[in-house]
Order: structure tokens, then C-alpha cells, then sequence
């Protein structure tokens, strides 16, 4: 179960690898040459537009080859070289692409009014050229752009790649054997309490061989965060955020605000998850992922093989369709499933739009979360498919609504699943959404007080490996509260959270907890429309990134900036939880 690359290039030493980036770097220089000796206003536009369409495809076919083998291979030279390649020559596109923003930042209102009106092709992207004029906004001056480009390479880009690197080679000491990193985090979902415990004692005995380094990654990408704010004319790095995922504040505090008042519940939901494991005082970090069941027989887990067939029969009950594709995507191996060493560790997906397909890492152990985890991901790849032949712009859906589908994909699984399941099933299934919300919820909350909290005391220091702990545990401490044991934490989160050491991308935490919450709300409107319901979600997918989000959910009917909408969402996630503990306390108490 390791994914098919071939679809991209036949390996390192194919001539098209070459042929495509010479291609792509004469794209570029065409592109500049046009802006620097412009026609009319509308013709300018759409042969601007019609060569970064083509210069951006070829791009992302070069860049996913060289990415998705390194997120297995971490230590791949070849892979290291072409990516190597790839961003020094991001540097030539991005300023292309801020002097296209200039450019049309200088016209007048008319003159872009009235190309976009005479044009067909401007008509489609009018949002992504209006996006595009706004940004101008916030370049930095001409004069030091390039500069600060080039030296992010060396800077904040070299820092991130370095973290993946020490991410996907260390490797841990369980039980007298070596075992990376991914493996032994995987284990926090073993039935057995003891290895559970073992591996995470492991875990945080293995990370202080990197935690210097892991800091010093993380000072340097938050560092130069605050400085490129400055150049950008962003007064925060969380308004920079916002503003690259066409969300207002307005937004993210209503939501927080409606996730604040239910933590009670959630917390409720882990001390009597740590009640059924033997707990008294909360829930000890390392069962935070532990199976539990009510009944004799042990936590249901899953081969490869079951999964596939679990996912494509339940799936197919929303529409035939998506069970043909995710049918499709075990076939042609676009799955890499299993951890192993140099692999980096979690789950994502990719979308490989030259050839309209998607590529999914996992880290899978068997168990119903690793499944569920896959009807995640696999959600990612729907909504990929869903925005397939839209123009390239219209294709970068921002952070929070990118989390639509694999949610909803959860979502269905979890509620089909349940139908006509027997009490003892029930609760197994009612675990694993609860554990999932509660790291959605409760634990990216915790990931962005620690975030803010880094970024406040970045402005004045670099900060030590202690107070990064410490910061973490006290992050823990606000949003898991009296849930969790507070002898027993994990102080190291944020070492292997790569979220964090993305350059140019703070705060990639607070999108899961919108989608998650988002998710929920747009399948409660399939739950009452039913299949009449499919071509509207389908077309919501695939309108994500052509308007603000208040924009897209308003054409579903959802005001995000009502606190009230968020409420309704945890409501459901809290009559679960109140079911948890009715189920639960029937067990305990028989």
C-alpha cells in the first residue's frame, strides 16, 4: 500500500522533469515581459492569465513529484535537489505574480470593470483578480521584495525542511527497539494500556535528541514571521492568516466564543473516558487515544483490506459515485498507508491536478480512528475532484473551508455506521467521533493559545526549550482543564506538530476546528434535504475558492458570523457526549 508517483514522472532521471521546468521558467519570463510592455487592458489579462495557468500547472506537477516522495523519504537527494530547484526559482514567480497584483491595483476602476465585463475568461476569476487587486495591499516595496524572498530560502524555508527532516528520521526507543517516531505515536491507539504507556514514555524520552534543533526551527520560522508582517502592512501574523483564508475576525471569535462554552462538556466526556480505563484523576495524556468498549469483546480493529471495502460500501449510500472513486484511489495506489522509516508522520492529502488526481499519506494501525482518518482524507480528494477543470485560481480553496469535505466525509461515515447498530457497537462508534471532536475542538484550541503565545514572546525573545514546554502545558491546562490528569501531559506537542513550522502560514490549527464545526452544519442540511441535497453540497465544494467564506456558506444558507450557528453544531457533538456517559454509566454500573 505505497502510492503510485509514475503518474507525475517516471523518477528523477526522466527528461521531462527538465523539459517541464525550462517550460516553466520561460512561462515566467514571458509573463514579465507582458507586464512590462502591456497591451490593452483586457488582453493583457487574459494572456496573463492563460500563461500562469500553464506555468502553474507545470509547476505543481514538478513540486508534488518532488514533495510527496521526500513526505516518504525524507532523506531523498534527488528529491531535496529538484524542491531545492523549485523554490529558488518561486522567487522569479512570486514576483511575477506581485507586479501582476500591482498592475492591476493601478488601474482604474473602470478600466477593470470593464475588461472583466468584456471577457469571458476574466468573468470566471473575477474573484481570484479581485483578490489579486486587494493583495497589493500588503507587498512588500519593490525595492526589498527580492531580498526577502531570497533569503527566506536560506531562512524560514530551510528551517521548515530541516524540521521534517528531524521529524521523519528520529527514531525512538520502545522496548529495546528502534522504531520511528510515526510508529511509536501510532501506538497510543493500541488496545493493550501498556503499551500505550510504554510509547509514550518512549516518545518523550526520545525528543530531547532533537528538541534544541526543534526549537531553533521553530524561532527562526516565527521570527522572521514578525519581521515579513512589517513588509506586508499586516498589524498580526493571526490578520495575515485571516486574510490569505478570506475570513474576518468577526468569524473566528464567534466561533471561538461558541467552542468556549461547551469545553464543560468535553471535559466531562474525558474524565469518563478515564473512568472506563481505571483513571481517577483525568484522563492521563497517553489514553487520550485509547480504544474503549462496554462490552466483552475488544475494540474492533480493521485490516487494509476491511477498510477499503467498509469505505466504499458506506460511502457509495451518499452517492454511488464517491464509492467508485474512493474504490479508485485504493486501486490505483494512491494511498501510501503504513508508517515506516523515513516516513513522515500523520495524514494529509494532495492534489495532483495535472492528471485531476489526489495522493493521501496515512500512518495506519488498524484501528477505527486510522478508518475514519481515511474517510478524512479521502473527503480532501472528493472535494479535489469536485474543483476538477476550474481554472487553477479558482482551485485554492482558503484553509477553513478546505476542511469541508473530509469532515463531512467523517461526519457521514460515523452517522451510517451508527444506523441500526447494536448498543456495544454503538458506543465504539460514538468514541471514535468524540475523541476526534475533542482534538478538532479542545486540542486545536490549545495549539492556538500556544501559537499566540510563542508569537507574543517571539516579538522579545527567542525562546528556550523550557518555556516552549511550559507554554505548551499551560496551553493544555486552558483548553483540556480537569479533563485530563494534570500530572500527566505532553509537553512536547508542539515538536511534532509540523503545523507549526510552515513559513508564511501561521496559525494552521483554527481551520480544523471551522471545518470540523462547518462540516457538521452543511451535513445537517443533507441530513433534513436528503439526495437532493448531493448537487448542492457537490457544487458548494466546488465554489470554495471562488469567494470569501462568509460568501461560499452563505450560498448554503449558514451566517458563520452568528455564534449562534457554531452553538447549534456543538449541541450535536454535546448530545453525543451525553450519550457517551448514559451508555457508559449502564456499563459501570451493571
Amino acid at each position: 500500500m505505497k502510492w503510485d508517483l509514475s503518474v507525475l514522472y517516471q523518477g528523477f532521471d526522466d527528461p521531462a522533469i527538465e523539459k517541464d521546468f525550462e517550460k516553466a521558467i520561460e512561462l515566467n519570463h514571458q509573463m514579465k515581459a507582458l507586464l512590462d510592455n502591456p497591451g490593452t487592458v483586457c488582453e493583457t489579462l487574459e494572456a496573463f492569465t492563460r500563461m500562469k495557468e500553464e506555468r502553474d500547472m507545470l509547476g505543481s506537477k514538478l513540486g508534488e513529484f518532488a514533495s510527496l516522495t521526500m513526505a516518504t523519504d525524507a532523506t531523498n537527494e534527488p528529491a531535496m535537489l529538484l524542491m531545492d530547484r523549485l523554490m529558488k526559482e518561486s522567487v522569479e514567480q512570486s514576483l511575477v505574480g506581485s507586479a501582476f497584483s500591482r498592475y492591476v491595483k493601478n488601474l482604474t476602476d473602470e478600466e477593470f470593470e470593464k475588461a472583466i465585463a468584456g471577457s469571458d475568461m476574466l468573468t470566471e476569476i473575477q474573484y481570484a483578480l479581485r483578490y489579486a487587486r486587494e493583495a497589493a495591499e500588503h507587498l512588500p516595496a519593490p525595492e526589498i521584495e527580492e531580498w526577502l524572498l531570497n533569503m527566506s530560502l536560506t531562512g524560514a524555508q530551510a528551517f521548515s525542511q530541516l524540521r521534517d527532516k528531524l521529524d521523519a528520521t528520529l527514531m525512538v526507543d520502545y522496548r529495546g527497539e528502534q522504531l520511528p517516531l510515526a510508529a511509536v505515536r501510532g501506538m497510543a491507539e493500541d488496545p493493550d494500556p501498556a503499551v500505550r504507556r510504554d510509547a509514550y514514555e518512549a516518545e518523550l524520552k526520545a525528543y530531547p535528541k532533537m528538541e534544541q534543533s526543534m526549537a531553533a526551527c521553530l524561532n527562526a520560522i516565527k521570527g522572521e514571521g514578525l519581521t515579513l508582517i512589517k513588509a506586508e502592512n499586516f498589524d498580526s501574523i493571526l490578520d495575515e492568516t485571516l486574510f490569505q483564508s478570506a475570513m474576518d475576525r468577526e468569524t473566528l471569535e464567534a466561533m471561538w466564543t461558541a467552542c468556549r462554552e461547551f469545553f464543560p462538556a468535553f471535559r466531562k466526556y474525558l474524565r469518563k473516558k478515564g473512568e472506563l480505563l481505571g483513571h481517577k484523576n483525568g484522563l492521563p495524556f497517553y489514553d487520550l487515544f485509547a480504544p474503549v468498549s462496554i462490552g466483552d469483546a475488544p475494540a474492533r480493529t480493521y485490516t487494509a483490506e476491511e477498510a477499503h471495502e467498509l469505505l466504499v460500501r458506506e460511502m457509495s449510500k451518499f452517492t454511488p459515485e464517491m464509492g467508485e472513486f474512493i474504490d479508485r484511489a485504493f486501486n490505483e495506489r494512491w494511498i501510501d498507508m503504513f508508517p515506516y522509516e523515513g516516513k513522515g508522520g500523520g495524514a494529509f492529502c494532495a492534489g495532483i491536478e495535472s492528471c485531476e488526481q489526489s495522493r493521501v499519506l496515512t500512518n495506519f494501525t488498524g484501528s477505527m480512528g486510522d478508518v475514519s482518518t481515511l474517510a478524512h482524507e479521502l473527503g480532501h480528494a472528493w472535494h479535489n475532484y469536485c474543483m476538477r477543470g476550474l481554472p487553477l485560481s479558482l482551485r485554492g480553496e482558503p484553509m477553513p473551508l478546505a476542511e469541508t469535505a473530509s469532515i463531512f466525509n467523517e461526519t457521514l461515515l460515523a452517522s451510517v455506521l451508527r444506523a441500526g447498530a447494536e448498543k456495544e457497537e454503538l458506543f465504539t462508534i460514538l468514541e471514535a467521533e468524540l475523541q476526534n471532536a475533542t482534538q478538532v475542538i479542545v486540542d486545536i484550541y490549545s495549539r492556538y493559545l500556544f501559537e499566540t503565545a510563542v508569537i507574543e514572546n517571539r516579538k522579545t525573545h527567542q525562546l528556550s526549550v523550557e518555556e516552549l514546554k511550559n507554554l505548551m502545558l499551560d496551553a493544555q491546562d486552558q483548553s483540556y482543564g480537569e479533563g485530563l490528569d494534570p500530572d500527566i501531559r505532553h509537553p512536547y506537542m508542539w515538536a511534532c506538530k509540523s503545523h507549526y513550522y510552515i513559513p508564511g502560514m501561521g496559525f494552521y490549527n483554527f481551520p480544523y476546528a471551522f471545518g470540523l464545526l462547518f462540516g457538521k452544519g452543511v451535513f445537517a442540511q443533507y441530513q433534513e434535504k436528503g439526495e437532493s441535497f448531493v448537487p448542492t453540497y457537490n457544487q458548494l465544494l466546488r465554489s470554495c475558492g471562488s469567494g470569501s467564506i462568509a460568501d461560499v456558506a452563505a450560498s448554503v444558507g449558514i451566517d458563520v458570523r452568528s455564534v449562534d450557528f457554531w452553538r447549534e453544531s456543538l449541541r450535536v457533538i454535546e448530545k453525543d457526549i451525553a450519550l457517551f456517559i448514559r451508555l457508559a454509566d449502564e456499563y459501570l454500573n451493571a
